[in-house]
């Protein structure tokens, strides 16, 4: 049995913090004079003392570096603590939500899924909204730590090609953390005030535009309107599919950008093909709005662009109800949310580098049947893909196929329909925010589910953002026994 008290002692810490960050929607509420900030106080003072003691009780066991295992138990082990936690105000405060709903929006906030369970969002307190934002961002910022330290360790899903991009030293995982989180979390909080600014310049109030800016970078997909980004038009659309796009570009980018190397940025085979991706999916979109639904071609250019973003990058806004929007376009729309944005992104779903890789097996395994004596080498970004890589992209699609189809049947088996069930299962397990149909669809939420159903869902959300074979992992005998 290997030695959890590191783990424990950075979970700890974590949910320590957490408890922290509680008392920022306090003082708002405080402020704004509803009543509702004893909620976060009583929220923050547990969770901070809970936090603490747990550090306290595992700081014996303090390593300067993580084994594989440990970090694979730490990795799974934030995702359940921070959302168990975050939960609580939502039960002791204004929105008085039984467990399971309360979880469910804290699991979709810090996986930043952006499915809900409440409604009436505009008559719930200013601290309750901000809470929900403050949630997804900090989901968002840990996301980029995860992806870039610990999944490419931890060889998921071909994240490992990436090993090279970061400040590699395996052993010594928390201090490259640390010097990672630095640099990111400063461009993060950039972006995110870069964010702020121009949300206010289009139009939106100072506290609309604070968690909508939260929810736009970290692609969450929450907003303080039951009808989601709808509530605003015009500018704000493209100025929220702006942020939404260089949020799903690869962070360590920026740092290079950061650090006087800006060719990276624009001659990574990644972020090309996600915009030609994102070009060729409004282009498509645009037209049928305009011959099908009578918009002027201006309307129907940013409904797209900002409803296609939106879906791609697994933000989850809906700026219209697309489920009018015909036949065609509602089945495209699933298969977008499958598609994703760059790794060492805050977006979610399968990632543009997988497709890409796959592509490039496929390439090459016809290239062996029409020329047998051939030598061909997949390659990603100019280098040479080993054989190890590709087999994790491959398991990595198996397994997210077969847990869809799983979680979908085991869905319908609590009663939902066909189109509730599968394309909520995408929703959760891609961390789109807005399944499909009359239910979770982008003019509903997932209040109506049962319980069930919630669970099965806020578990897919937990698998789906720490992509899958991490969590998978531990679910093996070997694991425990090694």
């Amino acid at each position: 049995m290997f030695d959890l008290r590191p783990v424990g002692y950075v979970i700890g810490l974590m949910v320590a913090m957490l408890g922290l960050t509680m008392l920022i929607p306090m003082v708002v509420d405080m402020i704004d004079g509803n009543g509702h900030w004893p909620a976060f106080l009583e929220s923050a003072l547990f969770t901070f003392l809970t936090g603490g003691l747990v550090a306290l009780s595992c700081q014996d066991g303090n390593r300067p570096g993580l084994t594989l295992h440990q970090t694979f138990v730490l990795t799974t082990g934030v995702w359940l603590a921070l959302p168990l936690f975050g939960a609580l105000p939502f039960i002791l405060g204004a929105t008085e939500a039984r467990v399971v709903d309360a979880f469910f929006e804290a699991m979709s906030g810090l996986t930043t899924t952006g499915s809900t369970v409440f409604s009436g969002l505009e008559t719930l307190p200013k601290g309750i909204l901000l809470w929900r934002g403050i949630l997804q961002w900090l989901g968002g910022i840990g996301i980029i730590v995860v992806a870039m330290v610990f999944l490419p360790e931890l060889r998921v899903g071909g994240m490992q090609i990436f090993r090279s991009e970061g400040f590699d030293t395996f052993g010594k995982i928390l201090p490259r953390a640390t010097e990672i989180s630095g640099q990111v979390s400063t461009i993060y909080v950039a972006l995110t005030f870069l964010c702020f600014l121009v949300y206010l310049m289009v139009g939106m109030e100072p506290f609309d535009a604070v968690v909508h800016a939260f929810t736009t970078i970290a692609t969450g997909g929450f907003a303080n309107y039951d009808a989601s980004f709808g509530a605003f038009t015009g500018a704000a659309e493209y100025a929220g599919a702006s942020f939404m796009l260089l949020a799903a570009l690869p962070f360590v980018r920026y740092v290079q950008l950061v650090n006087g190397s800006a060719q990276p940025l624009f001659k990574d085979r990644q972020i090309l093909t996600f915009f030609a991706t994102i070009f060729v999916l409004v282009v498509v979109v645009s037209l049928v709005l305009s011959l099908t639904e009578t918009q002027n071609p201006e309307a129907a250019f940013r409904k797209a662009l900002f409803n296609v973003t939106s879906l791609t990058t697994g933000t989850g806004y809906a700026s219209a109800d697309y489920m009018l929007w015909g036949g065609f376009l509602v089945s495209l729309f699933f298969f977008i949310g499958l598609i994703g944005g760059c790794a060492g992104s805050t977006a979610c779903s399968i990632k543009i580098f997988r497709y890409q890789l796959l592509f490039s097996a496929i390439r090459v395994q016809i290239l062996k049947i029409h020329t047998p004596s051939g030598i061909f080498t997949p390659r990603y970004n100019g280098r040479a893909v080993s054989e190890d890589v590709l087999n994790s992209v491959m398991v990595f699609f198996v397994f997210f196929i077969v847990t869809l189809g799983v979680l979908a049947v085991l869905l319908g088996l609590t009663g939902l329909d066909f189109v509730t069930s599968l394309s909520g299962a995408a929703a959760a397990i891609a961390n789109i925010g807005p399944g499909l149909g009359d239910i979770i669809g982008p003019a509903g939420n997932f209040a109506p589910l049962n319980d069930t159903a919630k669970w099965l869902l806020a578990i897919g959300m937990l698998v789906g953002r720490l992509e899958l074979l991490a969590v998978y992992a531990m679910l093996t005998p070997q694991f425990w026994r090694g």
